[in-house]
């Protein structure tokens, strides 16, 4: 399936748009993460009115919980969350990593206890691939271990291999799909590697052997530190295809993903703007606001005056403060809504630096703005 239509370049950064059945997606794009078949104290509608074009879904808590099989009987995961637009579907592997004392990983996947209720699953390159399937999502990834850091090259050499076997079992599985299935959907393959920059290429060039839809570059954002992942995307994007999109998976930071643009990288995901939201934390132009601290209790202007979004429109900082601190949900609401748009606008500003060939001053001025960052 070909679906990607590059637009323009800046130096390495790309914009350009994805043509998907459901929808064009346009990159750099940064896909709210709906973990459960929910983005988090938003509405789908309000969703899109931030700008998201493209929505991310978890395998491992939707197979858990209410399950692929029962989504696939109530007419797919698009009809089950009300969202018409593409998603893309993660494979599980991320999550699998974290279980860390829950599971135990062979040459044919993964068997794993429930974090829900202690019941066992084994989880497989084809399982899931089925699941992802019955989800019916529009882009699916495939199945890899996603080895925490640091660790030694011999470890990181090991689960990388294990991911690429693992890899050309899962775009098998997804060719099993239904002729009229696959012509709507779309599969990514996963580069691993660590921070290893030989193994990155190797992992690049054992996927393009495959041959994917589109490339991911797992494995980061588990702490390694921005200079070491920025370093790791400079070894590891000129190894993957011009034609195709580069979606770096679990980042992140407004600066990480303007650093990440600048070196190739399409597409993003993160909770980092809905988990924030919900913690009384706003990313703003000027940088990132606590509304927890007493110095917006009397503060009547509003949280930023450029924002577009109903917490900025119609409330003061003073209002959010308050209801941060009363713990009432509309405080999670609001703020997940502004820090939603904060991305999407920071992506539409992206685009229009790179159509316009000045991302190198965006970025400087970016970063210059966000030093003012507020504790506060």
């Amino acid at each position: 399936m070909k679906l990607y239509q590059n637009v323009t370049q800046d130096s390495k950064a790309r914009s350009g748009v994805l043509q998907l059945p459901r929808g064009q997606v346009r990159l750099p794009a940064f896909m709210p993460v709906g973990t459960a078949a929910t983005v988090k104290a938003m509405m789908p509608e309000s969703v899109r009115e931030t700008g998201a074009d493209i929505l991310l879904g978890n395998t491992y808590h939707l197979m858990l919980k209410p399950g692929a099989e029962r989504i696939a009987r109530l007419g797919g995961l698009h009809k089950f969350m009300a969202w018409q637009r593409p998603i893309l579907t993660d494979s599980g592997g991320f999550q699998v990593m974290s279980l860390s004392a829950l599971r135990k990983i062979t040459e044919d996947g993964v068997r794993f206890k429930s974090h829900i209720d202690g019941h066992e699953e084994f989880l497989t390159p084809e399982r899931a691939m089925e699941i992802q399937g019955l989800l019916g999502s529009d882009i699916q990834m495939v199945f890899d271990e996603c080895p925490a850091l640091p660790a030694t090259h011999a470890a990181i050499e090991k689960s990388m291999e294990l991911s690429m076997r693992w890899a050309r079992r899962s775009k098998a599985a997804f060719e099993q799909q239904s002729d009229a299935e696959r012509q709507d959907r779309a599969c990514f393959g996963i580069v691993q590697g660590g921070t290893y920059a030989d193994l990155r290429q190797r992992s690049a060039q054992k996927l393009l052997e495959i041959g994917f839809d589109g490339y991911a570059v797992g494995g980061l954002a588990v702490g390694e530190g921005q200079a070491a992942m920025f370093d790791t995307l400079e070894a590891t994007v000129p190894h993957l295809p011009q034609d195709c999109p580069r979606y770096l998976m679990g980042v992140g930071k407004p600066a990480d993903i303007v650093g990440a643009v600048m070196r190739g990288i399409d597409m993003f995901d993160c909770v980092l703007p809905t988990r924030s939201g919900r913690n009384g934390q706003a990313f703003t132009w000027q940088g990132t606001l606590n509304l927890k601290n007493a110095r917006h209790a009397d503060d009547g202007g509003p949280l930023d005056a450029n924002c577009r979004c109903p917490a900025c429109r119609r409330f003061s900082r003073a209002y959010l403060h308050h209801t941060v601190k009363s713990g009432e949900i509309i405080a999670a609401m609001l703020l997940t809504w502004h820090n939603l748009t904060f991305y999407q606008d920071l992506m539409a500003a992206l685009r229009e630096a790179i159509t316009n060939r000045t991302l190198a001053a965006f970025a400087q001025k970016f970063a210059d703005r966000q030093e003012i960052t507020q504790s506060g």
